[in-house]
């Protein structure tokens, strides 16, 4: 009797196992990974290079904690002189050579005016701790505990971060509209509706029956960015920076995705040439790597001794590798870069939307861009714009979008109300051809997308 081999089993290739147990062992708050199921093993500059040996151009990068890409040659000899140096790599927020020259090069890509009456926080090393340590900082200066925040607003994910954000429920903080373009509240759009908007703060602000009371400080992002890349007015920001000086309230401008030259200026608040009393900022500073500080006007700095503190305040290898981003980002004038070739970009999409109705609207500033994608089906309009009726936003067709723009090599991320945004936050360092390349591999996607027999029936937001 002949012995009968058995049949090779085929294994599944070992990225796919490693998918396999992440979801089985990570918990079911994880975000990207489960619209992006990929797994990287290399990178540089804007490409990613999965296990299963597909390349992707990365419009992601870290949600835009890469300002020059991953592995950039002047972050990785950074990183490596403090390794071969010997020095110590933790702490805890005693003065170093290496922390005296973060300080020291941030402080010098700051505006002149705030850079030279501020302090600086070092805090826990992610963004949303900065945001808590600022509302600390500002309740304990004024002695007032209430705050200002926008619609649409996102500022981290623990708890007085997350309810400043624009989804909270049952806080402490008085929620302001924020002027939208596209999507104005007040069904003006443009410099009417940022100037009803700005008004109605005022109201709100002096009406001894709002049930409002006296703030500590007002909080807002210069360019929202999970809230669907919505840009602020110039002009609104100063009346925002007035309204706030002239009542002693404390203005707070989250830059920690708008800062290092994202928007095309070194910070965001630079367009609008405003001095706020707080910035925070995290991602690009750290060159890649976990950093989040706080720096404010000094008037503020009343708090005592461990007011805010944390053991991963004094990351040495992080500071040097976010003093040479900052660095290289000034030397390299990649915030002006950022807003030539943001511009480019924008201009490229918005020309899209003459052969695709499902484009609502294009914005941005520099290099973050957003898309928004509506269902331009007849049928009611579920809001106003500045030109007339807005269709409702289609977060399906944007899912179908990010999908398509994966199998093509691209990877980008939603956001907006309903996750209806198609967002691009590529590295400062991007070339012409790739910016050419991100575009065409997008307008690729979503044509495939408006034919895509699953669109309707694909899930909703992703975050």
């Amino acid at each position: 009797m002949a012995v009968t081999e058995p049949a090779p089993v085929e294994l599944p290739p070992a990225h796919e196992g490693i998918l396999r147990r992440q979801a089985l062992r990570e918990s079911a708050a994880r975000t990207y990974a489960r619209s992006l199921p990929i797994v990287p093993v290399r990178a540089r500059g804007m490409t990613i290079e999965g296990a299963d040996g597909r390349r992707y151009l990365d419009c992601l990068s870290g949600a835009g904690t890469l300002a020059l890409g991953h592995n950039h040659p002047v972050v990785l000899e950074a990183v490596r002189k403090v390794i071969d140096s010997g020095a110590p790599l933790h702490v805890l927020d005693l003065a170093t050579p290496v922390k005296d020259a973060f300080t020291t090069e941030l402080f010098s890509t700051l505006p002149r005016e705030f850079a030279d009456n501020a302090r600086i926080q070092f805090c826990g090393p992610a963004g949303t701790d900065a945001v808590e340590a600022a509302f600390k900082l500002v309740r304990a200066a004024t002695g007032r505990s209430e705050l200002l925040a926008f619609t649409g607003a996102y500022h981290g994910m623990t708890a007085g971060a997350l309810a400043a954000s624009g989804g909270a429920t049952d806080v402490r903080v008085t929620r302001l509209p924020f002027p939208h373009r596209y999507r104005c509240p007040f069904g003006a759009g443009g410099e009417r509706g940022a100037d009803i908007a700005a008004r109605w703060t005022e109201y709100l602000l002096d009406d001894p029956k709002s049930g409002v009371p006296e703030p500590a400080a007002m909080i807002l992002e210069p360019v929202q960015g999970e809230g669907g890349v919505n840009p602020a007015p110039d002009g609104w920001m100063r009346r925002m920076r007035e309204i706030t000086r002239e009542r002693s309230i404390a203005l707070i401008a989250d830059e920690v995705q708008t800062g290092v030259g994202r928007t095309g200026t070194f910070w965001a608040v630079e367009h609008s040439g405003i001095v706020p009393d707080v910035m925070v900022l995290s991602k690009a500073i750290g060159g890649s790597l976990p950093l989040a500080v706080i720096v404010y006007r000094s008037e503020l700095d009343l708090w005592q001794p461990g007011a805010h503190a944390g053991t991963f305040r004094g990351n040495q290898l992080a500071m040097a590798a976010g003093a040479a981003t900052l660095a290289y980002v000034r030397e390299n004038r990649l915030a002006e870069r950022a807003g030539t070739l943001g511009a480019r970009m924008l201009a490229a999409l918005q020309a899209l939307s003459a052969d695709h109705p499902s484009i609502g609207d294009v914005r941005g500033r520099g290099l973050m861009i957003g898309i928004e994608l509506v269902d331009p089906e007849p049928g009611p309009p579920t809001v106003t714009a500045e030109n007339g009726s807005a269709p409702p936003p289609d977060p399906a067709l944007a899912t179908a979008v990010q999908q398509e723009c994966l199998r093509r090599g691209l990877i980008v991320e939603l956001g907006g109300r309903h996750g209806a945004v198609v967002r691009l936050l590529p590295p400062l360092t991007l070339t012409d051809e790739q910016a050419t390349a991100v575009v065409d591999r997008l307008a690729d996607a979503l044509r495939a997308a408006e034919r895509s027999p699953y669109r309707r029936a694909a899930a909703g937001p992703t975050r």
